[in-house]
Protein backbone atom coordinates (compact mmCIF):
# COMPACT_ATOMS: atom_id res chain seq x y z
CA UNK A 1 0.00 0.00 0.00
CA UNK A 2 1.62 3.38 -1.26
CA UNK A 3 2.44 6.05 1.59
CA UNK A 4 2.84 8.76 -1.07
CA UNK A 5 1.28 9.91 -4.25
CA UNK A 6 2.09 11.89 -7.13
CA UNK A 7 -0.25 13.42 -9.63
CA UNK A 8 0.98 14.95 -13.15
CA UNK A 9 -0.61 16.17 -15.96
CA UNK A 10 1.10 16.82 -19.46
CA UNK A 11 0.90 17.40 -22.75
CA UNK A 12 -1.83 19.65 -24.51
CA UNK A 13 -5.28 19.97 -22.55
CA UNK A 14 -8.17 17.61 -23.38
CA UNK A 15 -11.83 18.04 -21.21
CA UNK A 16 -10.58 15.43 -18.46
CA UNK A 17 -7.80 16.32 -17.16
CA UNK A 18 -9.53 18.46 -14.00
CA UNK A 19 -11.54 15.43 -13.74
CA UNK A 20 -9.37 12.91 -13.69
CA UNK A 21 -7.27 14.87 -11.04
CA UNK A 22 -10.79 14.93 -8.87
CA UNK A 23 -11.25 11.02 -9.51
CA UNK A 24 -7.65 10.12 -8.47
CA UNK A 25 -8.47 12.68 -4.91
CA UNK A 26 -11.99 11.35 -4.36
CA UNK A 27 -10.86 7.73 -4.18
CA UNK A 28 -7.55 7.78 -2.46
CA UNK A 29 -9.81 9.58 0.59
CA UNK A 30 -12.52 7.06 0.12
CA UNK A 31 -10.27 3.83 0.22
CA UNK A 32 -6.66 5.31 1.47
CA UNK A 33 -7.15 8.47 3.60
CA UNK A 34 -3.71 8.03 5.14
CA UNK A 35 -2.09 8.76 1.87
CA UNK A 36 -0.13 11.43 0.97
CA UNK A 37 -1.26 13.13 -2.19
CA UNK A 38 1.00 16.14 -4.37
CA UNK A 39 0.92 17.40 -7.57
CA UNK A 40 3.30 18.57 -9.51
CA UNK A 41 2.68 21.62 -11.35
CA UNK A 42 3.37 21.84 -15.24
CA UNK A 43 3.90 18.16 -15.54
CA UNK A 44 6.99 16.96 -16.14
CA UNK A 45 8.02 20.62 -16.03
CA UNK A 46 7.49 20.35 -12.39
CA UNK A 47 8.91 16.90 -11.86
CA UNK A 48 12.37 18.26 -12.80
CA UNK A 49 11.68 21.27 -10.66
CA UNK A 50 10.10 19.59 -7.58
CA UNK A 51 7.68 22.45 -8.07
CA UNK A 52 4.42 21.05 -6.70
CA UNK A 53 1.35 21.47 -4.38
CA UNK A 54 0.21 19.31 -1.55
CA UNK A 55 -3.69 17.87 -1.27
CA UNK A 56 -4.86 19.38 1.61
CA UNK A 57 -8.15 18.18 3.63
CA UNK A 58 -9.77 21.33 2.04
CA UNK A 59 -9.00 19.99 -1.58
CA UNK A 60 -10.29 16.55 -0.57
CA UNK A 61 -13.47 17.72 0.92
CA UNK A 62 -13.90 19.71 -2.29
CA UNK A 63 -11.76 17.38 -4.67
CA UNK A 64 -15.91 16.74 -6.59
CA UNK A 65 -15.65 20.24 -7.60
CA UNK A 66 -13.32 19.50 -10.63
CA UNK A 67 -15.41 17.33 -12.29
CA UNK A 68 -17.31 20.72 -13.59
CA UNK A 69 -14.11 22.63 -14.65
CA UNK A 70 -11.73 22.43 -17.94
CA UNK A 71 -8.17 22.51 -18.43
CA UNK A 72 -5.74 21.14 -15.17
CA UNK A 73 -6.04 22.40 -11.67
CA UNK A 74 -2.02 21.84 -11.81
CA UNK A 75 -1.46 22.94 -15.00
CA UNK A 76 0.29 21.28 -18.15
CA UNK A 77 3.59 21.21 -20.49
CA UNK A 78 5.07 19.84 -22.94
CA UNK A 79 8.65 18.40 -21.88
CA UNK A 80 9.89 14.95 -23.25
CA UNK A 81 12.50 13.32 -20.47
CA UNK A 82 14.40 11.92 -23.24
CA UNK A 83 15.08 15.14 -25.07
CA UNK A 84 18.08 16.13 -23.55
CA UNK A 85 18.70 19.48 -25.09
CA UNK A 86 14.79 20.46 -25.10
CA UNK A 87 14.93 20.08 -21.27
CA UNK A 88 18.89 21.95 -21.23
CA UNK A 89 17.32 24.85 -23.42
CA UNK A 90 14.40 25.49 -21.13
CA UNK A 91 16.22 25.26 -17.97
CA UNK A 92 14.98 22.58 -16.40
CA UNK A 93 18.33 20.41 -15.97
CA UNK A 94 22.18 21.52 -16.26
CA UNK A 95 23.86 20.86 -19.44
CA UNK A 96 25.42 17.39 -18.99
CA UNK A 97 22.71 16.19 -16.69
CA UNK A 98 20.18 13.10 -17.71
CA UNK A 99 16.62 14.42 -17.27
CA UNK A 100 15.51 11.03 -16.56
CA UNK A 101 18.09 10.66 -13.91
CA UNK A 102 16.94 14.02 -12.29
CA UNK A 103 13.23 13.13 -12.47
CA UNK A 104 13.84 9.67 -10.71
CA UNK A 105 16.12 11.48 -7.96
CA UNK A 106 13.19 13.92 -7.34
CA UNK A 107 10.87 10.93 -6.57
CA UNK A 108 13.21 9.38 -4.38
CA UNK A 109 13.67 12.39 -2.47
CA UNK A 110 10.09 12.83 -2.32
CA UNK A 111 9.44 9.13 -1.61
CA UNK A 112 6.50 8.78 -3.88
CA UNK A 113 5.78 4.97 -4.15
CA UNK A 114 2.89 5.86 -6.92
CA UNK A 115 3.16 8.31 -9.80
CA UNK A 116 -0.54 8.79 -12.11
CA UNK A 117 0.42 10.30 -14.72
CA UNK A 118 -2.79 12.05 -17.10
CA UNK A 119 -1.67 12.89 -20.50
CA UNK A 120 -1.53 11.53 -24.53
CA UNK A 121 0.41 8.90 -26.06
CA UNK A 122 3.69 11.70 -25.58
CA UNK A 123 3.24 12.10 -22.31
CA UNK A 124 2.30 8.05 -21.68
CA UNK A 125 5.55 7.32 -23.59
CA UNK A 126 7.58 9.41 -21.69
CA UNK A 127 6.03 7.71 -18.52
CA UNK A 128 7.47 4.30 -20.17
CA UNK A 129 10.39 6.00 -20.69
CA UNK A 130 10.40 7.01 -16.94
CA UNK A 131 9.26 3.56 -15.64
CA UNK A 132 11.50 1.60 -17.45
CA UNK A 133 14.86 4.00 -16.25
CA UNK A 134 13.16 3.53 -12.75
CA UNK A 135 13.20 -0.32 -12.88
CA UNK A 136 16.47 -0.39 -14.05
CA UNK A 137 17.77 1.72 -11.30
CA UNK A 138 16.43 -0.55 -8.66
CA UNK A 139 14.08 2.83 -7.39
CA UNK A 140 10.36 0.43 -6.36
CA UNK A 141 7.80 3.08 -7.63
CA UNK A 142 5.02 2.38 -9.81
CA UNK A 143 3.57 4.41 -12.84
CA UNK A 144 0.28 4.69 -13.41
CA UNK A 145 -0.95 6.36 -16.69
CA UNK A 146 -4.33 8.02 -17.56
CA UNK A 147 -4.76 8.44 -21.74
CA UNK A 148 -6.24 11.53 -22.37
CA UNK A 149 -6.33 12.49 -25.72
CA UNK A 150 -9.49 14.32 -28.11
CA UNK A 151 -8.09 12.71 -30.94
CA UNK A 152 -8.86 9.04 -29.73
CA UNK A 153 -5.75 7.76 -31.02
CA UNK A 154 -3.31 5.87 -29.12
CA UNK A 155 -2.53 2.34 -29.12
CA UNK A 156 -3.78 -0.23 -28.21
CA UNK A 157 -6.99 1.92 -26.33
CA UNK A 158 -10.43 1.74 -27.68
CA UNK A 159 -11.69 5.31 -26.30
CA UNK A 160 -9.38 8.02 -24.81
CA UNK A 161 -10.53 10.58 -22.08
CA UNK A 162 -11.66 13.93 -23.37
CA UNK A 163 -12.52 12.74 -27.07
CA UNK A 164 -16.37 12.32 -26.38
CA UNK A 165 -16.18 16.09 -24.58
CA UNK A 166 -14.38 17.38 -27.28
CA UNK A 167 -16.72 16.05 -30.34
CA UNK A 168 -19.75 17.46 -28.03
CA UNK A 169 -18.46 20.67 -28.14
CA UNK A 170 -16.92 21.18 -31.43
CA UNK A 171 -20.66 20.39 -32.78
CA UNK A 172 -21.74 22.84 -30.25
CA UNK A 173 -19.18 25.54 -31.74
CA UNK A 174 -20.32 24.92 -35.09
CA UNK A 175 -24.09 25.21 -34.07
CA UNK A 176 -23.31 28.96 -33.78
CA UNK A 177 -20.61 29.72 -36.97
CA UNK A 178 -23.01 28.00 -39.08
CA UNK A 179 -25.53 31.11 -38.76
CA UNK A 180 -22.19 33.05 -40.80
CA UNK A 181 -23.67 31.37 -44.10
CA UNK A 182 -26.12 34.05 -44.17
CA UNK A 183 -24.10 36.98 -43.69
CA UNK A 184 -22.98 37.20 -47.28
CA UNK A 185 -24.05 35.50 -50.63
CA UNK A 186 -21.89 32.32 -51.67
CA UNK A 187 -20.61 31.78 -48.61
CA UNK A 188 -17.52 29.27 -47.72
CA UNK A 189 -17.09 28.07 -44.63
CA UNK A 190 -14.43 25.73 -43.48
CA UNK A 191 -14.48 24.25 -39.77
CA UNK A 192 -11.00 23.06 -38.73
CA UNK A 193 -11.28 20.31 -35.70
CA UNK A 194 -8.23 19.05 -34.42
CA UNK A 195 -6.48 15.65 -34.67
CA UNK A 196 -2.92 15.40 -35.40
CA UNK A 197 -2.98 12.16 -38.13
CA UNK A 198 -6.25 10.76 -36.65
CA UNK A 199 -9.89 12.05 -38.39
CA UNK A 200 -11.72 10.28 -35.60
CA UNK A 201 -12.77 13.82 -33.48
CA UNK A 202 -13.61 15.62 -36.93
CA UNK A 203 -15.82 12.67 -37.85
CA UNK A 204 -16.82 12.73 -34.53
CA UNK A 205 -17.84 15.78 -34.63
CA UNK A 206 -19.44 16.35 -37.95
CA UNK A 207 -21.96 13.49 -36.09
CA UNK A 208 -22.66 14.85 -33.67
CA UNK A 209 -23.27 18.27 -35.33
CA UNK A 210 -25.91 16.49 -37.82
CA UNK A 211 -27.42 14.67 -34.67
CA UNK A 212 -27.61 17.92 -32.83
CA UNK A 213 -29.90 19.19 -36.40
CA UNK A 214 -32.12 16.57 -36.27
CA UNK A 215 -33.43 17.88 -32.77
CA UNK A 216 -34.40 21.13 -34.88
CA UNK A 217 -37.09 22.15 -36.14
CA UNK A 218 -36.70 24.01 -39.85
CA UNK A 219 -38.99 26.43 -42.54
CA UNK A 220 -37.85 24.75 -45.31
CA UNK A 221 -39.82 27.09 -47.43
CA UNK A 222 -38.09 30.07 -45.66
CA UNK A 223 -34.59 29.87 -46.78
CA UNK A 224 -33.71 27.88 -43.16
CA UNK A 225 -33.93 24.12 -44.24
CA UNK A 226 -31.42 21.41 -42.95
CA UNK A 227 -29.49 21.42 -45.96
CA UNK A 228 -28.94 25.14 -45.22
CA UNK A 229 -27.00 24.11 -41.91
CA UNK A 230 -26.12 20.55 -42.48
CA UNK A 231 -22.57 20.16 -43.25
CA UNK A 232 -21.16 19.65 -46.63
CA UNK A 233 -18.00 17.49 -46.28
CA UNK A 234 -15.93 15.87 -44.14
CA UNK A 235 -12.31 15.66 -44.50
CA UNK A 236 -10.01 13.73 -42.64
CA UNK A 237 -6.26 12.34 -43.30
CA UNK A 238 -7.46 8.66 -43.11
CA UNK A 239 -9.50 9.48 -46.68
CA UNK A 240 -7.71 10.61 -49.80
CA UNK A 241 -9.55 13.00 -51.90
CA UNK A 242 -8.81 14.62 -54.48
CA UNK A 243 -9.31 18.72 -54.70
CA UNK A 244 -11.03 19.44 -58.08
CA UNK A 245 -13.66 16.49 -57.31
CA UNK A 246 -14.11 18.26 -53.96
CA UNK A 247 -14.44 21.99 -55.71
CA UNK A 248 -17.16 20.10 -58.13
CA UNK A 249 -19.17 18.56 -55.30
CA UNK A 250 -19.09 21.62 -53.64
CA UNK A 251 -19.96 24.02 -56.12
CA UNK A 252 -22.71 22.08 -56.36
CA UNK A 253 -24.29 22.89 -53.31
CA UNK A 254 -23.05 26.40 -53.10
CA UNK A 255 -25.11 26.72 -56.37
CA UNK A 256 -28.22 25.29 -54.69
CA UNK A 257 -28.24 26.30 -51.19
CA UNK A 258 -25.83 29.45 -52.06
CA UNK A 259 -23.43 28.21 -49.38
CA UNK A 260 -21.19 25.64 -48.45
CA UNK A 261 -19.57 23.91 -45.34
CA UNK A 262 -17.06 21.47 -44.41
CA UNK A 263 -15.36 20.05 -41.56
CA UNK A 264 -11.77 19.38 -41.80
CA UNK A 265 -9.11 17.79 -39.36
CA UNK A 266 -5.87 19.75 -38.92
CA UNK A 267 -4.08 17.10 -39.93
CA UNK A 268 -5.65 16.60 -43.55
CA UNK A 269 -3.55 16.87 -46.61
CA UNK A 270 -1.17 18.69 -44.08
CA UNK A 271 2.26 16.99 -45.09
CA UNK A 272 1.41 18.08 -48.45
CA UNK A 273 1.16 21.61 -47.00
CA UNK A 274 4.43 21.67 -45.05
CA UNK A 275 6.47 19.69 -48.05
CA UNK A 276 5.16 22.91 -49.73
CA UNK A 277 6.32 25.21 -47.28
CA UNK A 278 9.34 24.19 -46.83
CA UNK A 279 10.24 24.19 -50.39
CA UNK A 280 9.49 27.87 -50.22
CA UNK A 281 12.08 27.98 -47.94
CA UNK A 282 9.83 28.71 -44.85
CA UNK A 283 10.87 27.22 -41.34
CA UNK A 284 7.70 25.13 -40.12
CA UNK A 285 7.96 25.08 -36.03
CA UNK A 286 7.98 21.76 -34.30
CA UNK A 287 7.73 20.79 -30.41
CA UNK A 288 9.73 18.85 -28.10
CA UNK A 289 8.55 15.77 -29.57
CA UNK A 290 9.15 16.42 -33.03
CA UNK A 291 5.59 17.20 -33.98
CA UNK A 292 4.72 19.93 -36.69
CA UNK A 293 2.88 22.52 -34.95
CA UNK A 294 -0.03 21.99 -36.72
CA UNK A 295 -1.78 25.42 -35.78
CA UNK A 296 1.14 27.45 -37.62
CA UNK A 297 0.64 25.30 -41.15
CA UNK A 298 -3.46 26.36 -40.83
CA UNK A 299 -5.04 23.63 -43.03
CA UNK A 300 -8.05 25.07 -42.82
CA UNK A 301 -7.08 28.73 -44.46
CA UNK A 302 -5.13 26.64 -47.08
CA UNK A 303 -8.16 24.97 -48.42
CA UNK A 304 -10.26 28.15 -48.09
CA UNK A 305 -7.59 29.85 -50.50
CA UNK A 306 -7.73 27.07 -52.73
CA UNK A 307 -11.33 25.94 -52.87
CA UNK A 308 -12.96 29.78 -53.05
CA UNK A 309 -11.42 30.44 -56.19
CA UNK A 310 -12.36 26.70 -57.31
CA UNK A 311 -16.52 27.09 -56.75
CA UNK A 312 -16.64 30.73 -57.27
CA UNK A 313 -17.41 31.42 -52.93
CA UNK A 314 -18.17 35.50 -52.34
CA UNK A 315 -16.75 35.19 -49.17
CA UNK A 316 -14.75 32.60 -47.07
CA UNK A 317 -15.00 31.93 -42.86
CA UNK A 318 -12.20 29.84 -41.61
CA UNK A 319 -13.08 28.99 -37.66
CA UNK A 320 -10.73 26.44 -35.28
CA UNK A 321 -13.11 25.14 -32.77
CA UNK A 322 -10.07 23.51 -31.15
CA UNK A 323 -9.74 25.63 -28.14
CA UNK A 324 -12.94 25.88 -27.29
CA UNK A 325 -13.87 21.62 -26.92
CA UNK A 326 -10.50 20.95 -25.56
CA UNK A 327 -10.95 23.32 -22.10
CA UNK A 328 -14.73 22.01 -21.80
CA UNK A 329 -15.66 20.36 -18.73
CA UNK A 330 -16.20 16.41 -19.23
CA UNK A 331 -19.52 15.70 -20.17
CA UNK A 332 -21.73 12.29 -18.47
CA UNK A 333 -20.01 9.75 -21.40
CA UNK A 334 -16.49 10.73 -20.19
CA UNK A 335 -17.40 11.28 -16.75
CA UNK A 336 -18.27 8.02 -16.51
CA UNK A 337 -15.30 6.57 -18.34
CA UNK A 338 -12.90 9.01 -16.29
CA UNK A 339 -14.40 7.15 -12.52
CA UNK A 340 -13.99 3.33 -13.94
CA UNK A 341 -10.40 4.31 -14.80
CA UNK A 342 -9.00 6.63 -11.81
CA UNK A 343 -10.98 3.75 -9.75
CA UNK A 344 -9.12 0.84 -11.51
CA UNK A 345 -5.64 2.77 -11.64
CA UNK A 346 -6.63 3.89 -7.49
CA UNK A 347 -7.41 -0.18 -6.80
CA UNK A 348 -4.16 -1.47 -8.55
CA UNK A 349 -2.10 1.10 -6.66
CA UNK A 350 -3.44 0.13 -3.26
CA UNK A 351 -2.94 -3.74 -4.58
CA UNK A 352 0.96 -3.26 -5.66
CA UNK A 353 -0.05 -4.29 -9.02
CA UNK A 354 1.97 -3.62 -12.14
CA UNK A 355 1.89 0.06 -14.02
CA UNK A 356 0.84 1.04 -17.09
CA UNK A 357 -1.71 3.10 -18.60
CA UNK A 358 -5.13 2.11 -17.81
CA UNK A 359 -7.35 1.93 -20.78
CA UNK A 360 -9.74 -0.56 -22.88
CA UNK A 361 -7.45 -3.02 -24.27
CA UNK A 362 -8.29 -3.51 -27.80
CA UNK A 363 -6.09 -6.28 -28.12
CA UNK A 364 -7.78 -8.30 -24.75
CA UNK A 365 -11.47 -8.12 -26.03
CA UNK A 366 -11.66 -4.30 -24.98
CA UNK A 367 -11.18 -5.10 -21.61
CA UNK A 368 -10.40 -2.81 -19.01
CA UNK A 369 -6.82 -3.22 -17.53
CA UNK A 370 -3.08 -1.70 -16.91
CA UNK A 371 -1.67 -1.67 -21.01
CA UNK A 372 2.23 -2.56 -20.55
CA UNK A 373 3.92 0.24 -21.31
CA UNK A 374 6.07 -1.41 -24.25
CA UNK A 375 2.21 -1.42 -26.32
CA UNK A 376 1.96 2.00 -26.06
CA UNK A 377 1.94 4.04 -29.71
CA UNK A 378 0.65 7.09 -31.18
CA UNK A 379 -0.46 7.95 -34.11
CA UNK A 380 -3.64 5.01 -33.99
CA UNK A 381 -5.36 6.00 -37.56
CA UNK A 382 -9.64 6.39 -37.52
CA UNK A 383 -11.14 3.32 -38.64
CA UNK A 384 -13.78 4.69 -41.46
CA UNK A 385 -15.20 1.18 -41.34
CA UNK A 386 -17.27 1.88 -38.77
CA UNK A 387 -20.91 2.00 -39.11
CA UNK A 388 -21.77 5.60 -38.03
CA UNK A 389 -18.94 7.05 -40.02
CA UNK A 390 -20.47 5.32 -42.67
CA UNK A 391 -24.32 6.45 -42.16
CA UNK A 392 -22.99 10.40 -41.70
CA UNK A 393 -21.07 10.03 -45.42
CA UNK A 394 -24.41 8.63 -46.79
CA UNK A 395 -26.84 11.55 -44.82
CA UNK A 396 -24.69 14.44 -46.20
CA UNK A 397 -24.48 12.86 -49.74
CA UNK A 398 -20.47 13.12 -49.68
CA UNK A 399 -19.03 10.87 -53.04
CA UNK A 400 -15.76 9.66 -53.17
CA UNK A 401 -13.31 12.38 -54.00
Amino acid sequence: MPKKVGLLTAGGLAPCLSSAVGGLIERYTEIMPEVEIIGFIGGYDGLLRKNFMKVTADVRSKAHLLHGFGGSPLGNSRVKLTNVADCVKKGLVKEGQDPLHVAAENLKELKIDVLHTIGGDDTSLTAADLAKYLKEKGYNLTVLGLPKTVDNDIIPIKQSLGAYTAAENGAKFFANVVAESSANPKMLIVHEVMGRSCGYLTAKTAEDYQTYLKSREFIDDFGISREHYGVDAVLIPEVEYDIDKLAKHLKARMDKYDCAKIFISEGAGAAGIVKELESKGQEVPRDAFGHVKLDKVNVGQWHADVLAKKIGAGKTLVQKSGYFSRSAPAILKDLMLIKSMTDLAVEIAKSGGQGGIIGHDEAQKGILRAIEFDRIKGGKAFDIKVGWFKDLLKEIGQPNF
